[in-house]
């Protein structure tokens, strides 16, 4: 009776075990970002939930690289991943408004966007794409160079520079700057190598990969801040419609909480970076109302009219975006 006693726990701890799933969850940066934190909270959540989940981070592009992430949720290769959304846009053009030159400007209006019928537009074609939204996240980003400091458009005229999209790249290209494109996990070593003379990325970046030990002079988002990136955790839909409903209900209650957190770090973040980079010795500048408008004139004749013209509905996502207040 006990050997039957025995092999029937062994039966059942077996079968909960099997009904145990385990999701991948992927990002680029170091274990500690504030991105992966926000992931280790969905992680915390979705366990203590006990709905037969389990998650397993993969920080520092260990399990793919930074932009091979879409592509591997999309077939379902991935399950969950904290994802820069314009990384996106070699296949879907839309996604480089959630990083357009001077369209975001604070943390309170990213706040609105997120409730936003352009916000609602760009969601769309994440879902149709194949991919689930579960936290968003927008980042302040700066400016950083190993030269003078960027402040006015003619600041950046001859510097070989990283922006972190397409329109950023074409604002930049029109003010006179060359461009080499790389995922922000490459900056440091462009930098030191003297492949890069400037760059920009967010505020976490700029701290997480130390980019303070290769700059000289860094241009902070202050109440200007000209570079704000859509970063928002998501799930692959494949992922998502093999989950039942109460898994389901977990992850997006986690997901809640995940973007609470980083809501209130988001302002953090960018103190953080002044903090962290004045300690080091680097300059730290702010743009002023003028030399922000000089920025919006450049980018409206160049990203704005590019994305208008070229992107299906682009111009209708920039009137949208614009009309938030």
């Amino acid at each position: 009776m006990f050997r039957v006693a025995v092999a029937a726990l062994v039966l059942a701890s077996s079968a909960a075990a099997a009904q145990t799933l385990t999701l991948k969850a992927s990002h680029q940066w170091p274990a500690g970002d504030v991105r992966d934190e926000m992931l280790q909270i969905i992680k915390r959540e979705v366990e203590a939930a006990d709905v037969g989940l389990k998650i397993q981070v993969y920080p520092a592009k260990s399990l793919f690289k930074p932009r091979e992430q879409w592509g591997a949720m999309v077939k379902g290769q991935l399950d969950i991943s904290a994802f820069p959304l314009d990384y996106a846009s070699g296949r879907h053009p839309q996604f480089s408004a959630t990083l357009m030159p001077g369209l975001v400007r604070n943390h309170e209006r990213a706040a609105r966007l997120n409730d936003s019928p352009f916000m609602e537009e760009i969601k769309k074609i994440i879902d149709d794409a194949g991919v689930v939204v579960l936290a968003d996240a927008w980042l302040a980003g700066a400016f950083a160079s190993t030269k003078e400091c960027i402040r006015g458009p003619e600041t950046v005229q001859g510097l070989v520079m990283r922006a972190a999209g397409p329109m950023f790249e074409e604002m930049l290209a029109a003010a006179g700057a060359s461009i080499a494109s790389m995922p922000s996990s490459e900056i440091y070593t462009a930098i030191q190598q003297g492949v890069l003379d400037a760059a920009n990325t967010s505020s976490a970046s700029f701290v997480s990969y130390r980019l303070y030990e290769v700059v000289r002079c860094l241009t902070a988002p202050g109440k200007n801040a000209l570079w704000f990136m859509y970063e928002p955790v998501l799930m692959s839909k494949k992922t998502w419609m093999k989950l039942n409903d109460e898994q389901r209900a977990a992850l997006l209650a986690a997901g809640e909480k995940a973007e609470a957190y980083f809501f209130e770090k988001a302002k953090e973040l960018d103190e953080n970076m002044i903090r962290v980079f004045k300690e080091a010795g680097v300059e730290v500048v702010e743009m002023t109302d003028a030399e922000f408008e000089a920025w919006l004139a450049v980018a409206r004749e160049s990203a704005y009219k590019t994305f208008a013209e070229k992107v299906e509905g682009g111009a209708k996502l920039i009137d949208l975006a614009l009309s938030v207040e």
